[in-house]
């Protein structure tokens, strides 16, 4: 196998593309847009979607490879069927490709203005901290929740770079920007703990999860309670873009479904119970981002 064909693999098993990039597109694109939307502004233009893109495929990118750094041990012990503990790539491989993005994406805000660039960076500077556990690595494991916000603080900060990339050099950002960004703090929770809520046949030793740490009923009853707490922000986003019986509609919608995912897994705590979760929960966080950025557009008409 050759090198190109070993990391085509890599990325398939751990970085899909072909799922990642329609998710990505959309996740840059609706930032922006709110951010024009709740600001009463003119979309930019293609440039800021453009550079925004590959900005953030680049980051979450980076945050794989910060994964795969900070889970080494746990996957060569625990899970040696992942990709790199079982030789399909190096980490060192993974780690230098993740580097070598940097000025891409760098040049990519630079492309916007130095405001963009400021707040890429700050991304960075979180992400380099959370790689390295902010110092206290054995303390973060032994506090969960406290790991869980840490962790999940990145989101808002990829947001705020995001909407950055519209509000800087035209204004600053809306002032209710901060319901989207609280909705997207609480979207990544709902992803985290919805990936990792499992049935107790696939728990395994080694590995932390959720489900592991308070049960699978009491996890899904957390993971239900999060989903709860982003429809009510994003019917706050509804309202503060001018648009709010079509979100919470929407919201509302999405958490019965969401409901009904959760109580059934409750109910038979089984594997495939856990994939609806995980499903539901990357479905979910698509729908808030999709109908806080795009809604509002199309009802007004403004879609390009």
């Amino acid at each position: 196998m050759t090198p190109f064909q070993r990391f085509w693999t890599y990325q398939r098993e751990r970085f899909p593309l072909f799922k990642t990039v329609p998710l990505l597109a959309v996740f840059s694109a609706a930032s922006i847009n709110i951010s024009a939307l709740l600001a009463g502004r003119a979309l930019p233009g293609a440039g800021a979607y453009a550079a925004g893109f590959v900005a953030v495929l680049i980051l979450f990118f980076q945050m794989r490879a910060a994964d795969e750094w900070k889970d080494r041990e746990i996957d060569r012990l625990y899970r040696p069927e992942r990709a790199i503990p079982r030789g399909l790539v190096r980490l060192s491989t993974v780690l230098l490709i993740a580097l070598a993005l940097v000025p891409v994406a760098l040049g990519a805000a630079l492309t916007v203005g130095a405001g963009a660039a400021w707040l890429l960076l700050l991304v960075w500077v979180w992400l380099s901290a959370m790689t390295l556990e902010f110092g206290v690595p054995r303390w973060l494991v032994a506090h969960p929740l406290i790991y869980l916000v840490s962790h999940m603080a990145i989101m808002p900060l990829i947001d705020l770079f995001l909407t950055g990339i519209e509000w800087s050099g035209r204004g600053g950002p809306a002032p209710a920007l901060w319901l989207f960004l609280a909705l997207s703090f609480v979207n990544g929770c709902v992803l985290e703990i919805g990936r990792k809520t499992w049935a107790p046949e696939a728990e395994r030793d080694g590995v932390e999860s959720y489900s592991k740490l308070w049960g699978p009923v009491r996890s899904a009853r957390v993971w239900i309670g999060l989903v709860a707490v982003s429809a009510a922000l994003l019917a706050g986003v509804g309202w503060a873009a001018g648009h709010f019986w079509p979100l919470a509609a929407l919201a509302a919608a999405g958490f019965g479904a969401a409901v009904w995912v959760a109580l059934r897994f409750m109910q038979r705590p089984d594997p495939a119970g856990q994939a609806r979760i995980d499903a539901a929960a990357g479905l979910w966080v698509l729908l808030c981002y999709a109908g806080a950025g795009f809604v509002p557009l199309l009802l007004r008409g403004a879609m390009p």
